[in-house]
């Protein structure tokens, strides 16, 4: 397992009138090539957790394992970990900072102190990954349109090689042209490189068409811990904790109450405008056919 963590706490102002736990003996394992939905409200703790991951944050109690190995072991080389393990914050584009794209892109693997030639080939790689072909690399980012700078931001960790990718609402303040091309991108990562991708969310649509397995965080606990489908069967749960199920859920829902025998599983739109066109007795329309 390539990242692990054993009753891991984290407690806000410990031992001062403020103390708060944002997480609660969680424990949970992540698996080399998993894609990950990570849901919660505002406050769940999900933000605190991922900060974790890649030793931003220390752990108050508990313990976390990369590769088997706890990070908290004296001598661990976190700068190492953090190379591994790339964490794209929300609204990364404010991390933006050099002339120009091309710049911005190899600022990381040249921090890590690899050979001129090498960054440079990582920065195009890492580029062209997210679709930013040479005709931009010169251009100032703050010139870019929002989607085009969290393309650079997704880049600049790309092009430090890490074996886990972590973003944190990568779509949030996109138009939903934006938004697909940017989670397109990243599934395209997933399926062809075989990376780990930990999704932070507030797209119930969203995690319920890319991830393979979701985990729901409540008051600094794990509640929920299983593939999309089987979660979203809990939508009154979720929705006590304010959080909901995709909006197929309650179509389909709002159906069955009908009498319209369609599967209560389906949680995407094309799952779902499949399943009415059998009901009416015909075929799934495919590649646009």
């Amino acid at each position: 397992m390539s990242i692990k963590t054993v009753n891991l706490c984290h407690v806000y102002g410990q031992g001062t009138a403020l103390e708060q736990y944002a997480l609660k003996d969680v424990n949970l394992e992540i698996g080399d090539g998993q894609f990950i939905g990570l849901i919660g409200h505002t406050g769940s703790g999900k933000s605190t957790l991922i900060q974790h991951f890649n030793g931003l944050l220390k752990a108050t109690s508990g313990d976390l394992l990369y590769n088997g190995e706890s990070i908290y072991a004296p001598g661990y080389d976190m700068k190492q970990l953090r190379s591994r393990v790339g964490l794209v914050f929300q609204y990364p584009e404010h991390q933006l900072f050099e002339v120009d794209v091309f710049s911005d892109v190899c600022f990381g693997p040249r921090n890590q102190g690899l050979p001129e030639e090498e960054v440079k080939e990582r920065a195009r790689e890492a580029l062209a990954l997210v679709g930013m072909d040479e005709s931009f690399y010169e251009q100032s980012p703050f010139e870019l349109s929002g989607g085009q700078k969290r393309r650079v931001a997704i880049a600049g960790v790309l092009a430090m090689h890490p074996e886990v990718l972590i973003l944190d609402e990568p779509t949030a303040g996109l138009d939903p042209r934006g938004r697909d091309e940017i989670l397109g991108q990243i599934e395209k990562l997933h399926r062809e490189r075989g990376m780990t991708i930990i999704l932070v969310s507030h797209s119930m649509e969203d995690v319920a068409r890319y991830a393979d397995r979701l985990i729901v965080m409540n008051h600094g606990e794990k509640i929920f811990d299983d593939t999309p489908r089987n979660v979203f069967r809990h939508y009154r749960e979720l929705e006590a904790i304010g959080l909901a199920a995709p909006q197929v859920t309650y179509i389909v829902q709002a159906l069955r109450r009908e009498g319209i025998p369609i599967d209560d599983s389906l949680i995407t739109v094309e799952e779902a405008r499949d399943a009415i066109l059998r009901l009416v007795g015909r075929a799934p329309v495919r590649d646009g056919k």
